[in-house]
């Protein structure tokens, strides 16, 4: 459905809306916003694209003496938060970034992900589908108020109350994302302690890019309001599963027919041709996006044997050791699954160099490697070896090297992202790799 801005200005009077929030990602996939009143002059302004912000002050963008950014918004992502109070209600609105010259920001991620379906039309496809699973820790706060590891239940795989104690606040975040337009498929416990999973149906890539980002945002808010704090780190605590945000993934023609279904597959699994090459694409580049995908220091204690987490680079039906699986629904519902993406990444960067890697695979026609349906984590270093299977970077350092190895995705990102992107990730290993931590006191200083 269209949001026009006479929608929206209605909504405002009706909804008795005091405050719009203009929302945006930096470059690290940190949502940022600017709020401003939602009077009538303020409005008028925002719907006639005049809304200035400083984009200095932000990671990744300009420098001070580029300052001057404009804030485009996205009409068809007004949403009215369920949260107001005695003053009134918030409204939000996505927006893309803009230049004084009024020319779409380089750094922008949202942008950068349009100029990658800009790329997909150009190929032949009408929209590129996605449909997240993105997991989250709640943890207790303390008195100050201030975020603990420690959890507020015991429940594991798919538990039910008693044992998962946060069964409320999960409710209550699906009840408040089905007011805001969300089709919620799926809640559950997951694997850990303290670990959830909220699945939301598929939707186009960028609308379900905009959805994971105000997902977050809901998911922090509701738990503070249940005493809890939500967190989207990839392995906070030692010793217990990592989150994830597994990713499926189809391409869909002019027709609204999805492209990766074939019934007539002569390999049997019902998948066409641009289907395996899109996988092949997926799988060449899969070193080498790993930075994007999963970026952060943390990001690689979850990348271990032993946790769920793929480690391997490989593909398969519906084997779940794999970086990239099959799931079994065909027909509309046919996509690849690829398992290694962390909630810790920017939707829209993700995204952006996986449908590249994916349309180099189509357009150069490359193949995918045979299916791996074996437990790869069952197998020797050396049957992984005579099976091609290569793992996938064990730090930040080395996946930021790969990062540099490839035209394709330095291409999907732009130089101006890519750039800042590599100078804040090797701030943060420089950091790391400086730092004493515990681990090493408690091994080293009472022998050396």
């Amino acid at each position: 459905m269209t949001i026009t801005a006479a929608d929206i200005r209605r909504e405002v009077k009706e909804k008795n809306v005091t405050f719009l929030r203009l929302m945006f990602s930096d470059i690290l996939g940190v949502m940022k916003n600017v709020e401003i009143p939602a009077t009538e002059e303020q409005l008028e302004k925002v719907l006639s694209n005049k809304a200035m912000f400083d984009g200095s002050s932000i990671e990744g963008f300009v420098r001070i003496n580029e300052s001057d950014m404009y804030l485009y918004p996205d009409l068809d992502t007004w949403t009215v938060f369920p949260w107001g109070d005695e003053n009134g209600a918030v409204a939000g609105l996505i927006c893309d970034i803009y230049t004084a010259e009024g020319e779409p920001f380089a750094g922008d991620p949202r942008g950068n992900l349009k100029k990658a379906l800009r790329h997909m039309e150009k190929v032949g496809y009408k929209s590129f589908n996605l449909g997240p699973e993105p997991e989250f820790f709640l943890f207790k706060l303390d008195e100050q108020g201030n975020p603990t590891l420690e959890v507020n239940d015991k429940g594991g795989y798919f538990d039910l109350a008693p044992t998962d104690l946060a069964d409320n606040t999960r409710r209550e975040i699906v009840n408040v994302l089905t007011q805001m337009g969300f089709e919620v498929e799926a809640s559950h416990h997951e694997v850990a302690v303290g670990q959830h999973e909220i699945d939301f149906k598929y939707a186009d890539v960028l609308k379900a890019c905009d959805n994971i980002q105000i997902f977050k945002l809901v998911v922090k808010t509701i738990a503070r309001k249940h005493g809890l704090y939500a967190t989207f780190m990839a392995k906070p605590k030692y010793g217990i599963a990592g989150s994830g945000m597994h990713c499926n993934m189809s391409l869909f023609n002019d027709k609204g027919e999805n492209a990766f279904f074939d019934p007539e597959d002569p390999r049997g699994m019902q998948l066409s041709e641009d289907a395996y090459y899109f996988l092949g694409g997926l799988m060449k580049h899969a070193y080498n996006y790993t930075a994007i995908i999963n970026p952060t220091v943390n990001s690689y204690k979850r990348l271990v044997p032993g946790f769920e987490a793929p480690v391997y680079i490989a593909w398969a039906g519906r084997n779940r050791s794999p970086l990239i699986r099959v799931p079994a629904s065909r027909g509309m519902g046919t996509r690849l699954e690829l398992r290694s993406v962390d909630p810790m990444a920017n939707p829209y960067l993700a995204l952006a160099v996986l449908l590249e890697a994916g349309l180099d695979g189509i357009e150069n026609k490359i193949e995918a490697p045979a299916p791996i349906e074996t437990n790869i984590y069952a197998m020797s270093a050396e049957e992984r070896r005579e099976a091609g299977i290569i793992d996938l970077p064990s730090t930040l350092h080395n996946a930021l090297k790969a990062l540099q190895e490839d035209d394709v995705v330095r291409a999907a990102l732009g130089d101006h992202i890519y750039y800042n992107f590599l100078e804040a990730k090797r701030i943060e290993w420089a950091s790391y790799a400086t730092f004493v931590s515990q681990w090493e006191i408690d091994n080293y200083l009472d022998i050396y």
